[in-house]
């Protein structure tokens, strides 16, 4: 079974940037949709950006213009660059594919001070 495993997040004040990684293990990578999602603590988990096999991406309207989803299939890596950070934007950030087929990682904390 696949893994990922996310890094990148930290503290940082609102308006500034964090580039975010996720790592996968296994094959077929490459032929995956993958999007990264977030969670804050008793909310539900969303979906924030998607990026197609061929590289066609979606983003929720909420960060669309902010952030950036990117991969390299020759890492199996997906990236997320988030500019422009607002508080809101505060959560644990995953990534995982989409549909969901991956177990979960423990995610990377983003965390955007006013």
């Amino acid at each position: 079974q696949v893994q990922v495993v996310e890094s990148g997040g930290g503290l940082v004040q609102a308006g500034g940037s964090l580039r975010l990684s996720c790592a996968a293990s296994g094959s077929f990578f490459r032929h995956k949709d993958m999007a990264w999602y977030r969670q804050a603590l008793g909310k539900q988990r969303e979906l924030v950006a998607r990026i197609s096999s061929v590289g066609t991406t979606n983003y929720a309207d909420s960060v669309k213009g902010r952030f950036t989803i990117s991969r390299d299939n020759g890492k199996s890596t997906v990236y997320l660059q988030m500019n422009s950070l607002k508080p809101e934007d505060t959560d644990v950030y995953y990534c995982n594919t989409d549909p969901i087929t991956y177990y979960w990682g423990q995610g990377t904390r983003v965390t955007v001070s006013s």
